[in-house]
């Protein structure tokens, strides 16, 4: 199946700290690209992979589920471990639940996590049908491209596959089982005004979790805050944070 231009996965050899990016539900890496380009410069060694079913078709992404997703950045970060001392994980929307699943089970594997309004409740209630409608209506109108930039796009699908869509509700709740199983330190960023996902995931992760968890508000941007106006307090932000976290010194310094 041919890959969308600009949906491509991206990669950069750097130094020995690694960060891999977990791009969001029906989205691809283009919407991540800037973010990985910027810890690229400043010497890190970046994984940017794209997740099984996206950046082609719908239909395509209607053949696969959640466990798809979540083994295809398994083995991104198994690689990444391979070629680096240390590794953080940082993703967008399901890509920042996934971070989180990833930092549950490799526990101190992972340096750290960076979540940009990370999707880790059932927020919309049709998804409790889903198992039944999935048979009925192939798919529904799509999420993508919440931004508040004027001309600024996001590389997704129209629609929304209801078959893939069923297999979140699993996800989301074994990531809230676990949630304890964290002590890495967290940063995540949330947009005031998302119309994707709704304050309770921040809400849920605020209420479970610890010290550990650090909260910034993003208050003129969307849901696809990594191409929206606080692109940069992201992009920095979240450099800061590996400066702050990693034992060994990045090879190169902005």
């Amino acid at each position: 199946m041919p890959v969308l231009p600009g949906a491509e996965p991206y990669h950069h050899d750097g130094g020995t700290v690694g960060v891999l990016l977990c791009h969001g539900f029906t989205g691809s890496p283009q919407s991540l690209r800037p973010w990985g380009e910027h810890l690229a410069r400043a010497g890190l060694t970046v994984s940017l992979p794209r997740l099984p079913g996206h950046g082609t078709t719908w239909q395509e992404m209607s053949r696969t589920r959640w466990e798809d997703w979540y083994a295809s950045l398994d083995k991104a970060l198994a690689d990444l471990r391979g070629r680096c001392s240390e590794t953080f994980v940082m993703g967008l929307s399901l890509g920042g639940c996934m971070a989180l699943r990833l930092a549950e089970i490799h526990g101190a594997a992972v340096q750290g996590v960076v979540a940009v309004n990370p999707s880790i409740v059932n927020d919309t209630p049709i998804l409790r049908l889903a198992p039944v409608l999935k048979w009925m209506l192939p798919s529904v109108p799509g999420v993508a491209g919440d931004i508040k930039m004027d001309g600024v796009t996001e590389l997704g699908y129209a629609r929304t596959p209801v078959r893939a869509a069923a297999t979140l509700p699993r996800l989301w709740k074994l990531v809230q089982t676990d949630l304890d199983k964290i002590t890495q330190p967290v940063l995540v960023f949330h947009s005031r005004d998302d119309h994707v996902v709704k304050p309770a995931s921040t809400a849920f992760l605020r209420a479970r979790m610890g010290d550990n968890l650090e909260i910034r508000e993003l208050l003129d941007s969307y849901h696809v805050a990594t191409l929206d106006n606080d692109a940069t307090a992201i992009f920095e932000g979240s450099l800061d944070f590996i400066r702050s976290h990693a034992s060994v010194p990045l090879t190169k310094d902005l």
